[in-house]
């Protein structure tokens, strides 16, 4: 049995503590009103901001003052010189003074006009930078709740995998698994009652639950039948429950299958990893589109449910990895070798393979199509978030299969710590990528809240993940390929 270590307990207490407070510190440090948005501003500007706004009316005032002063005091002038000399003439400057007049009222009214427009926009702008840095927490949170959540979903596909291909080098690894889908519960509810906070207009992270939003614009209007708060709530209820449905009973039928007389147990859990597959194949497409691309309403990509499935599968596979590796370290998995550490390797070389596949191909298409309404995604990433779009690809591609291509690489421990974190890390960024743009535009950092939301959900993952390992032994003694996999070498 494994025992969860005292440090690497109190390890995850001060994660979770820093975190929770720093994510009470972003939004207490998160504009409340225009005004500090607009101090804000002003400070990164360097007061340019505030100079600019005041000159203009400051400049058609004086200007307004000048065209309607000025031809009263022309006319006098004009007038007192030939008041005897040339009546004629004096009535010919009184008649021009007259209609100039009319000219200087419309001019003036034009530039208050402008004024005003231009004060509008302001304001506009103003109101529209706010909703951005108010969802800033709001999003930093977002992106590691549903990156750990998801990371266990994506163990929880692989371990179906494993039972329905029946396969004999994995059985192993399924108290390792287990172990990480625990967290699925926990990070389920959190992330259920985020999306409850969105609906109920916390954050403006969905525009598209915004009622003055939709009621001018067109496109989200005609999604409405489907984007619509309580059809949104209610799918994202049926696919958590069903997750956890299988996570539950499949663990259930594992453990009792330890002290069964015959595989009665196995064969249930063959028989529901089957259909929880073709559950989770559906559901989590439409949720890719739901809690992701639907940030973006006015985009679409039919390649997407599968990219962020490929995305939290490599992340899933790689933690399965690390921890794999951590508890040999402590002498726990006897019967873990190289050839299982080698093929958990593989899988992680192979399916960053595939994301990248995957990322080409969805760029590459809209790229090549030039649709307006389909490159503005992605012109918004690479003009706003340059560094971290393609820093994304470096270390979900470029890292991974330079260091795991080498066979030999694939057994080192070191090598794949360094590879696993960075691989878990470029995720993290691929999530934010998909996230950020759309909830906060150019106003992003990672800062005090994303740091912090990162390491309350590590913090929480840790505990949980290590406290469920302790409840069960970590050898499923008896699935009917046990034996094989003890002796798994190639």
């Amino acid at each position: 049995m494994y025992t969860f270590s005292s440090k690497l307990k109190t390890f995850s207490f001060i994660l979770m503590a820093v975190g929770l407070l720093g994510i009470g510190y972003g939004f207490y440090s998160a504009p409340k009103d225009i005004q500090d948005v607009e101090a804000l501003l002003a400070a990164d500007s360097h007061g340019g901001h505030g100079e600019s706004t005041h000159a203009a009316p400051a400049e058609s005032h004086s200007a307004t003052t000048e065209t309607t002063h000025a031809a009263p005091i022309e006319s006098q002038e004009a007038h007192g010189e030939a008041t005897h000399a040339a009546p004629v003439e004096s009535h010919e400057v009184k008649e021009e003074v007259t209609n100039a007049a009319p000219d200087s009222h419309v001019d003036h009214a034009k530039t208050v006009g402008h004024d005003a427009k231009a004060d509008a926009e302001h304001t506009e702008h103003l109101e529209h930078v706010l909703h951005q840095l108010s969802n800033k927490p709001w999003a930093a949170v977002y992106v590691a709740c549903i990156f750990f959540m998801l990371l266990s979903l994506g163990t929880l596909a692989f371990y179906a995998i494993q039972q329905v291909a029946q396969a004999g080098w994995s059985p192993v690894l399924f108290r390792v698994m287990q172990g990480i889908t625990a967290y699925l519960p926990v990070g389920s509810v959190i992330f259920f009652i985020i999306l409850v906070l969105c609906g109920l207009h916390f954050n403006h992270l969905f525009i598209w639950l915004d009622p003055e939003v939709v009621a001018h614009d067109k496109l989200i209007q005609t999604k409405s039948g489907y984007l619509n708060f309580p059809f949104w709530i209610i799918r994202a209820g049926i696919f958590l429950l069903g997750w956890n449905a299988y996570r539950y009973f499949s663990r259930k039928n594992c453990l009792a299958q330890d002290e069964s007389e015959d595989n009665t147990f196995y064969k249930k859990n063959f028989k529901m990893s089957a259909l929880f597959l073709v559950f989770f194949i559906v559901t989590e497409s439409i949720m890719s589109w739901d809690w992701i691309m639907s940030i973006d309403p006015h985009w679409f990509s039919t390649l997407f449910g599968w990219y962020v499935f490929a995305s939290f599968f490599v992340s899933g596979i790689t933690t399965i990895c690390m921890i794999t590796l951590y508890l040999k370290s402590k002498g726990y998995l006897e019967h873990v070798n190289t050839s299982h550490i080698h093929d958990l390797a593989k899988f992680m070389f192979g399916i960053s393979v595939f994301w990248t596949y995957l990322w080409f191909s969805q760029f590459m298409l809209i790229w090549y199509a030039n649709i307006p309404e389909e490159v503005t995604y992605f012109v918004t990433r690479i003009q706003d978030f340059n560094l971290p779009f393609f820093g994304a690809v470096a270390m979900n591609f470029l890292f991974p299969v330079l260091i795991l291509i080498n066979t030999d690489f694939k057994r080192i421990t070191w090598v794949l710590v360094m590879a696993g974190t960075v691989i878990l890390f470029g995720h993290y960024i691929d999530f934010f990528n998909m996230i950020m743009p759309g909830t906060v535009g150019d106003q992003w950092f990672i800062g005090v809240p994303e740091i912090s939301s990162v390491l309350f959900f590590l913090g929480l993952f840790i505990y949980v993940v290590f406290t469920a390992l302790t409840k069960a032994p970590l050898l499923p003694k008896r699935n009917p390929f046990i034996e094989e996999s003890k002796h798994f070498h190639y």
